[in-house]
């Protein structure tokens, strides 16, 4: 898939997979990975960018495994970013699918 397609979507994966519970960087960049191809290290800056708007909050919590991971949480004002970002994408989707649709002959409906 075009580089800049997707780049303009993770912000929005990340946020929907926040949703279903807080998660620290590696874990979140894990899931990501498994449902898209996306680069190594693509997840912390976006992470960066969202906590530093304040769409996710941090916190650390102490690892089994070695030192305090630092997990994300989606925030109020994330709740609200993913809902109306997702109804668009969802909307965007559709009107794509309509414009590239066998069913449509390849035209939009008007």
């Amino acid at each position: 898939m075009n580089s800049q397609i997707k780049k303009g979507i993770l912000d929005l994966c990340v946020l929907a997979l926040l949703e279903k519970g807080d998660s620290y960087g590696y874990d979140l960049a894990g899931s990501l990975a498994r449902k898209v191809e996306v680069a190594d290290g693509t997840v912390y800056p976006i992470l960066r960018k969202l906590a530093s708007e304040g769409i996710v909050s941090t916190y650390l919590q102490e690892s089994q495994n070695g030192p305090p991971r630092k997990y994300y949480h989606l925030t109020d004002a994330g709740r609200k970013k993913l809902n109306a970002e997702r109804e668009e994408w969802i909307k965007f989707c559709g009107e794509v699918n309509g414009i590239i649709s066998e069913e449509t002959g390849g035209k939009a409906d008007e």
